[in-house]
């Protein structure tokens, strides 16, 4: 089952905006987030369901159906889990219309036990994601009414594994202590490119996982701010930026962190392009309330009134909305997860006769991330990356 092109869009649009208002070392899933604000959307009326349309790309008696594909189609994606889930009071009755747009099986009960409720959450969100993520973001009081949340985890394997080295890098912050960099040589050229963006030159380096799930890193030039090279990332997989593959780059420093140069050798060889970066653990957490009108949540918040009379007869608000989210780059693959939740409360000199082309691309400073279903080109999370892994001491004891 496929997704529909205007729901990508609109996904990867929520990416790019929530890259703008972004800041530091992160990590984010917009398309963990978009399914629930497409349910909440389609219960809701007034401000509130104008604001969720407006923030979802998409009118809101569309959203409930483009969600429903969407869970539908990131479910058939090899290496992708995702899971929704509704909890609600036994008193709150809703609507069979709304509910029934809704996966089957998805509901379970709050007791009003705050403990035994936390318990329950938990445990559904470490068994959606593998024990990524080990507890559900959100907030439980007295007052919580339902809880609507989704879960979503992506695993692949490098096609072309990476070999671990500790990284070089004239990066001052990351140089005070030794990183743990990765290195590849590969003959394929066309996996690196440069794109000429609104905000300055973007490096793309196209990682590909071996289940069509993919990383795209993004190197902008140094001033960037982290939200133009996600969003010119995002441009780039909507066809609005040219990209210039790594096979028609011109010699000499062509791009961030990317240089192409005639290298004498003993032998002929074919070109090449090395890559050099870093393996990075980000863990992010974000109060979506705090950006409540990127999210369309500004007037759902309200709490003096009810925003989802096609959800329950019981005025309703939101409470409530968080996402916890990590990313894992290693030299063998790349594993993220996401779990979003929205509480709704009441209201040498050798014989060189031969030149070939090398390419080398650097990303030994800080950059983004995008990580993606290679055929939809749908962004399953991205982020920013400030902070590598530290290069492991060698323990000497062990091999006594």
């Amino acid at each position: 089952m496929g997704v529909a092109t205007t729901t990508v869009r609109a996904v990867n649009g929520l990416t790019a905006r929530w890259a703008e208002a972004s800041e530091g070392g992160t990590a984010f899933s917009a398309a963990g987030v978009w399914p629930l604000l497409a349910h909440l959307a389609d219960g809701a009326e007034g401000g509130a369901r104008a604001q969720l349309a407006e923030a979802l790309g998409l009118p809101a008696g569309q959203a409930a159906h483009a969600a429903r594909d969407l869970l539908a189609a990131m479910g058939a994606m090899q290496g992708l889990e995702t899971g929704l889930g509704l909890w609600t009071k036994r008193t709150l009755k809703l609507r069979k219309e709304w509910e029934g747009g809704l996966p089957a099986d998805v509901h379970g009960v709050l007791t009003g036990d705050p403990t035994a409720d936390r318990r329950a959450l938990d445990a559904w969100t470490v068994k959606r994601t593998g024990g990524l993520i080990d507890r559900m973001p959100v907030t439980l009081t007295g007052d919580t009414q339902m809880v609507l949340a989704s879960a979503l985890t992506m695993r692949t394997r490098w096609l072309s594994p990476f070999h671990e080295t500790e990284l070089e890098t004239e990066y001052e912050p990351w140089a005070t202590e030794p990183r743990l960099g990765l290195w590849r040589s590969s003959t394929v050229l066309d996996r690196v490119g440069v794109a000429e963006t609104p905000g300055g030159y973007v490096t793309e380096l196209k990682v590909l996982g071996n289940n069509a799930l993919d990383v795209h890193l993004l190197l902008g030039e140094e001033g960037m701010r982290p939200g133009q090279v996600l969003g010119a990332g995002v441009d780039i997989l909507a066809g609005r930026c040219a990209v210039v593959p790594g096979p028609r780059l011109p010699f000499g420093n062509v791009g961030p962190g990317l240089q192409v140069e005639r290298v004498r050798c003993t032998r002929p060889q074919p070109p090449s392009l090395e890559v050099k970066t870093v393996a990075y653990n980000v863990n992010a957490s974000h109060d979506l309330l705090k950006l409540h009108r990127l999210f369309g949540l500004t007037a759902a918040r309200d709490t003096s009134r009810g925003h989802f009379p096609g959800i329950s007869d019981f005025p309703l608000a939101i409470g409530s909305a968080e996402q916890n989210t990590m990313a894992k780059f290693g030299a063998l693959g790349f594993e993220a997860a996401a779990v979003t939740a929205f509480g709704a409360v009441g209201a040498g000199i050798p014989d060189l006769r031969y030149v070939t082309t090398r390419i080398r691309a650097a990303f030994d400073r800080p950059f983004g991330f995008l990580a993606l279903h290679r055929p939809t080109r749908l962004v399953l999370a991205a982020g920013w990356v400030t902070d590598p892994l530290p290069f492991p001491e060698h323990d000497w004891e062990d091999e006594r």
